[in-house]
C-alpha cells in the first residue's frame, strides 16, 4: 500500500505539472530606435491566449506547456512578427523581439487620398476608400484604394453608405444620404491613423455594420505613439502644398495623456483648371485613466475644408479645348474665380467612458457637432444663360440644326468659345449694372446651405460568458437637426435681387417681400429633423477549428419636414410641420468560419436586413413642398459573401464571391426634359428598384526574398440594374394651361427598360500587379500596373420609360421608332478601357533623436487619358429628338464624363521625435 500511493503521489505530480501553465515572457521594441513599444498585441495562434504590452513594452503570457505554438505580435505601423515557439517545464523568456516599421504603414500616411472630380458622389466614395487604406492590411483592399481608386472604382460597387464609420465606438454616417463624411477629420492623418477594418459581412464587437464593412477610428492618445511630427507635402493633384503638425504626450505618471495636431493644406488652383484648395484642421483629445480598468477621453476636432469644383463635360467640349478644362471659374481683376465652392465646417465634440475588466468591457460616448454644408452656384434670372458651355454656344448646335447644318455659324461660334471660354465674370457685372436692370439683379451668386447640428449618445458592451462564448451588444440615439436654405452670397453689383420664380412669376415665399439685399435667406428655407434609435446584439462561439456568429439589430428612424416659407406655387403644403415619417427596419447576420489548420481558413457569412430611406430620397422636392415619395418603403438587402484566406510563410492572401441583391430602393432626380408627355423642369422619382452586384475579388502577396515582394489583386464583378422600375415625374402647375403637362403636378411614367442594364458604379473589372523592393539601409521602391474595365455611364431612366417612345405633338406613337432602332439609340455603351501604372519610392533616416523620412509617388506615369465616368443627359426624353441630336459627330446633348487626372505627383518628408 505505501508503495502505491507512492506511485500515485508520483503519477499525480507528474500530471500535475504537466497540466501546469507555464509563463513565457519578453519584451516588444522597435528595430531602427530600439524605443519599447506599447500596446503591441501579443497572440498565441489557433487558441483564445492574447495579451497586450505594457507602457516599458514587457508582457507575459500563461500558456500550457509541453506544446508547440505560433505566437502572433503586431501593433499598427509596424510588420507582424510571428515566430514558432516550444514551451516546456520552465518558464520561456523570448528576450527582446523587434518589429519593423511597415512601409505600407509609411506610404498610406503619405498617399494623397482625396480627388475632386465629381462622379455623382465620387467625392464620399473616395473619402471612404481612405479609410480602406488607414484601416487594412489586406492587399486587395489596398490596391482598391490607391491604384484602382484613380478611376473611381468602388469595392463591389457599392456606394459609401453601405459601409459604416465609428469615431470611438460611436456612428459617423451622415442622415442626409447615409454616407460618412470624412472631410469633417480631413488633414488630420496622424490623430486618425489608429484604425481598424471589419471586412464586408464579418463580425464587429462594437455594431452590425454593413455590407461594405466598418472602420473604426480610436483617438485614444495613449494608443497613439508619444512624441512630435511635423511633416510637408508638395503635389499637383487636388492641393499643392501640406503642412501638419502633431504631438502626443503624457503627465502625472502617465495617468493623463493627450494629443494635439493641426493641419493646413493649399491650392490656387488644382489638377484641374480653376479649382482652389483651402483646408484648415485641428485636433485636440485629453485622456484621463484613473487606474487599468477606467478610461475618460475627451476629443474635440475642428476641420474646415474650401475647394472650387469642376464639371462633367460632353467630348465636344473637351476636344475644343482639353481634359483639365473647368467651365465653372473665370479671371476676376485677374484672379481665379470659381463659381462652384464647396465649403465644409462641421465641428464636433466627443466625450467617451471606457471599461476593460477581465470579462466585460464597455464603450460609451456622448456626442455633439454643429456646423454647415455650403455649394455656391451663379443663378440667373431673364436673362443669357452665363455657362460658356451652354449647348446654344457650341458649334454643334449649328451643325445639328434641324432644318440643315449651318457651318459658318458653327465656324463663328467655335472661335467665340475659343476666344472666351470661361465664365466671363466682367461682363455679369456689366449685365447687372445696366440702366434696364434699375438696380435688379440679373445674375446672383448664391450658396445652398445646409447647417447641420447633430445630438448623440451610444453604448457598448462586451461580455466574455466563458472561454469560447461571447455576447456583444449596445444602442445608440441620434438627433438631428438640418436646416438648408439658399443664402444671397453676392448681388455682383445690383443693388437687390426679386425673389420670384421666372418660369411661373410666382414668389418663393409671400410671407416677406420680394426684395432681398446681399447675406439674406431667400428662394426656399426648411428644416428637417430625424431621429433614429438603435441597437443591436451578437453572439459569438468558437471551439478548436470552428467558429461561428450571429448578429440582429433594430433600427426605428423619423423624419418631419418643417417649413419655414409659404410657397406661391404650394399655397397649402409648403410653410409648417409637415407629416412625420416612421420606419422600423431589422437586420440579421451569421457567419460561419473553419480553420483547415494555421495556414488556411474558410469562411462564410449572409446577411438579410432592412434600410430606411435616406433624407435624400425621401422628399420629392423638399425645397418647395412637403411631399413625400408615395408608398415609400424600406429597403431590402440580401447578401451572401465566401471567402479563403490563406497564410503560407511566403504567400497570404484571400480569394472571395460574393452576391448581394438591393430590393425596393428609391432614386430621385431633377432635370429638364422634352418627353414625349410634355416638357418641363421635373423632380423624376424612381421606386421599387432592384439592384444586383456578384462577383470575385483576389489579392495575394508573394516574398520573394526578405527584400522583394510580388502583389496581385482583381476584381471580377458585374454590377447591374436587376428589375424594371416605377417611374413618377412631379412638376408643379403655376404656368399657363397649355404649357403644362397636366393640371395633377405629378404622371406615373410607369416601368422603366432598365433590367440588365449595368450600374454605373466604377470599373466592374480591375486587375493589378505589383513589385516592392525594400532596402536593409532603409529605402524602398514599388511599381504596380493596372488594367480597369467594364465601366458604365449613368442611363437616363426616363428615356427607357413609355414617354420616350410618344410623340409631343400628337402624344401618339412614333410610327418609326421600331424596337430594333430604339434598342440601337439607347445602347448601353462601356467607357474604353486602360492602363495606369504607378510608382511610389522612399527613404527614412535615424538621426539621433529623429527619425526622418521621404516619400514619392509618381501616378499615371505615361499620361494616360481616361474618364471615370460620365451620365446621359435626359434633355433629348422622345425618340425623334434624340435620333436627330445622334445623326452628327456632336450631338448637342452627348453624354457627359468626367476625366481622370494625367500624370500626377505627390512628395512628402515628415521628421518625428
Amino acid at each position: 500500500m505505501p508503495v502505491q500511493r507512492v506511485l500515485l503521489a508520483l503519477l499525480f505530480c507528474c500530471y500535475f505539472g504537466h497540466t501546469q501553465e507555464q509563463k513565457i515572457y519578453g519584451k516588444i521594441a522597435a528595430t531602427q530606435q530600439s524605443l519599447p513599444i506599447a500596446n503591441a498585441s501579443i497572440r498565441i495562434e489557433n487558441t483564445e491566449l492574447s495579451t497586450n504590452s505594457d507602457v516599458n513594452g514587457a508582457f507575459s503570457l500563461a500558456i500550457p506547456p509541453m506544446e508547440s505554438y505560433i505566437i502572433s505580435i503586431s501593433k499598427n505601423g509596424y510588420e507582424p512578427l510571428r515566430l514558432p515557439i516550444t514551451v516546456g517545464t520552465k518558464p520561456l523568456d523570448l528576450g527582446t523581439l523587434f518589429l519593423l516599421k511597415d512601409v505600407q504603414v509609411e506610404i498610406i500616411t503619405n498617399l494623397i487620398s482625396l480627388t475632386d472630380s465629381e462622379l455623382e458622389n465620387g467625392e464620399e466614395q473616395i473619402d471612404s476608400n481612405q479609410g480602406l487604406l488607414q484601416a487594412t492590411k489586406d492587399i486587395f483592399l489596398r490596391r482598391a484604394a490607391f491604384d484602382f481608386g484613380q478611376a473611381f472604382f468602388r469595392v463591389r460597387g457599392y456606394d459609401s453608405n453601405q459601409s459604416m464609420v465609428l469615431f470611438n465606438g460611436m456612428p459617423m454616417n451622415r442622415a442626409f444620404d447615409g454616407r460618412p463624411q470624412w472631410n469633417t477629420w480631413g488633414g488630420l492623418n496622424d490623430a486618425t491613423r489608429n484604425q481598424s477594418y471589419t471586412n464586408n459581412l464579418s463580425q464587429n464587437n462594437l455594431t452590425f455594420g454593413g455590407p461594405l464593412g466598418t472602420t473604426s477610428i480610436n483617438t485614444r492618445p495613449s494608443a497613439l505613439r508619444q512624441g512630435s511630427r511635423v511633416t510637408t507635402s508638395f503635389s499637383n493633384r487636388t492641393y499643392s502644398s501640406r503642412l501638419m503638425a502633431t504631438h502626443v504626450g503624457s503627465f502625472s505618471d502617465d495617468k493623463f495623456s493627450f494629443g494635439l495636431s493641426g493641419s493646413g493644406r493649399w491650392a490656387k488652383e488644382g489638377y484641374l483648371d480653376g479649382t482652389l484648395y483651402n483646408a484648415y484642421s485641428f485636433f485636440g483629445a485629453l485622456e484621463y485613466k484613473p487606474n487599468i480598468e477606467h478610461s475618460f477621453l475627451a476629443t474635440f476636432i475642428a476641420a474646415k475644408n474650401k475647394r472650387g469644383r469642376s464639371a462633367a463635360l460632353t467630348p465636344e467640349v473637351t476636344n475644343l479645348t482639353s481634359r483639365t478644362y473647368n467651365p465653372y471659374w473665370g479671371l476676376q481683376n485677374g484672379k481665379i474665380r470659381n463659381s462652384r465652392e464647396r465649403d465644409i465646417f462641421e465641428p464636433f465634440l466627443q466625450l467617451n467612458h471606457f471599461y476593460s475588466g477581465k470579462k466585460v468591457s464597455l464603450t460609451s460616448g456622448f456626442f455633439y457637432q454643429n456646423g454647415y454644408h455650403k455649394r455656391s452656384r451663379l443663378a440667373y434670372f431673364n436673362a443669357p444663360n452665363p455657362d460658356p458651355t451652354y449647348y446654344r454656344y457650341l458649334p454643334s448646335f449649328y451643325i445639328n440644326n434641324r432644318i440643315g447644318a449651318d457651318f459658318s455659324n458653327a465656324d463663328l461660334a467655335r472661335s467665340g468659345f475659343l476666344a472666351q471660354p470661361q465664365l466671363n465674370w466682367n461682363q455679369i457685372y456689366l449685365a447687372n449694372k445696366s440702366s434696364n436692370q434699375n438696380g435688379k439683379a440679373a445674375y446672383v451668386l448664391l450658396n445652398d446651405v445646409q447647417d447641420e447640428n447633430i445630438l448623440g449618445i451610444s453604448t457598448t458592451a462586451n461580455i466574455t460568458l466563458a472561454p469560447q462564448l461571447k455576447l456583444d451588444f449596445g444602442a445608440n440615439f441620434f438627433q438631428h437637426s438640418l436646416q438648408n436654405y439658399a443664402q444671397l452670397k453676392d448681388l455682383l453689383g445690383a443693388d437687390y435681387h426679386l425673389d420670384i420664380d421666372p418660369f411661373s412669376n410666382t414668389s418663393n415665399n409671400t410671407l416677406s417681400t420680394p426684395e432681398v439685399k446681399e447675406n439674406a435667406v431667400f428662394g426656399y428655407h426648411y428644416k428637417t429633423r430625424v431621429n433614429n434609435l438603435s441597437g443591436f446584439m451578437q453572439l459569438s462561439y468558437s471551439f478548436s477549428k470552428w467558429s461561428a456568429f450571429v448578429s440582429g439589430k433594430l433600427e426605428q428612424k423619423t423624419s418631419q419636414r418643417t417649413g419655414f416659407f409659404k410657397n406661391e406655387r404650394y399655397l397649402n403644403n409648403s410653410q409648417g410641420d409637415g407629416k412625420k415619417v416612421n420606419f422600423t427596419t431589422y437586420g440579421l447576420k451569421g457567419g460561419l468560419a473553419y480553420q483547415i489548420n494555421g495556414r488556411h481558413l474558410l469562411e462564410a457569412q449572409g446577411l438579410l436586413s432592412t434600410n430606411p430611406p435616406t433624407l435624400q430620397n425621401t422628399y420629392i422636392n423638399p425645397r418647395e413642398n412637403h411631399l413625400i415619395v408615395p408608398n415609400i418603403t424600406s429597403e431590402k438587402i440580401s447578401s451572401i459573401n465566401l471567402n479563403y484566406q490563406l497564410r503560407l510563410p511566403d504567400v497570404t492572401g484571400r480569394l472571395s464571391t460574393y452576391y448581394t441583391r438591393f430590393q425596393n430602393g428609391t432614386d430621385i432626380n431633377y432635370f429638364y426634359v422634352d418627353a414625349g408627355v410634355g416638357s418641363d423642369f421635373v423632380q423624376e422619382t424612381i421606386t421599387q428598384l432592384d439592384r444586383l452586384h456578384k462577383g470575385i475579388e483576389l489579392g495575394f502577396t508573394f516574398t520573394l526574398s526578405p527584400q522583394v515582394k510580388l502583389t496581385t489583386a482583381a476584381n471580377f464583378g458585374n454590377y447591374t440594374f436587376a428589375n424594371n422600375p416605377n417611374v413618377t415625374i412631379n412638376f408643379d402647375t403655376a404656368g399657363a394651361e397649355e404649357e403644362l403637362i397636366n393640371l395633377e403636378g405629378n404622371l406615373d411614367l410607369g416601368k422603366a427598360q432598365l433590367q440588365g442594364l449595368r450600374l454605373a458604379q466604377g470599373p466592374q473589372t480591375a486587375l493589378s500587379i505589383g513589385l516592392d523592393y525594400r532596402d536593409p539601409k532603409y529605402w524602398w521602391i514599388g511599381a504596380s500596373a493596372n488594367y480597369l474595365s467594364e465601366n458604365y455611364i449613368q442611363p437616363s431612366t426616363i428615356l427607357r420609360t413609355r414617354s420616350f417612345l410618344l410623340n409631343p405633338d400628337t402624344t401618339l406613337p412614333f410610327a418609326d421608332a421600331t424596337p430594333e432602332k430604339v434598342q440601337t439609340l439607347l445602347k448601353q455603351q462601356p467607357l474604353p478601357s486602360f492602363y495606369l501604372l504607378n510608382l511610389i519610392g522612399g527613404k527614412s533616416w535615424l538621426i539621433k533623436d529623429w527619425y526622418i523620412s521621404a516619400f514619392v509617388s509618381i501616378n499615371n506615369v505615361f499620361d494616360v487619358a481616361y474618364s471615370t465616368g460620365g451620365y446621359e443627359q435626359s434633355r433629348n426624353g422622345n425618340f425623334r429628338q434624340l435620333q436627330e441630336d445622334n445623326l452628327r459627330d456632336n450631338p448637342s446633348f452627348a453624354p457627359k464624363y468626367w476625366q481622370g487626372f494625367g500624370r500626377t505627383y505627390f512628395l512628402n518628408l515628415s521628421f518625428s521625435y
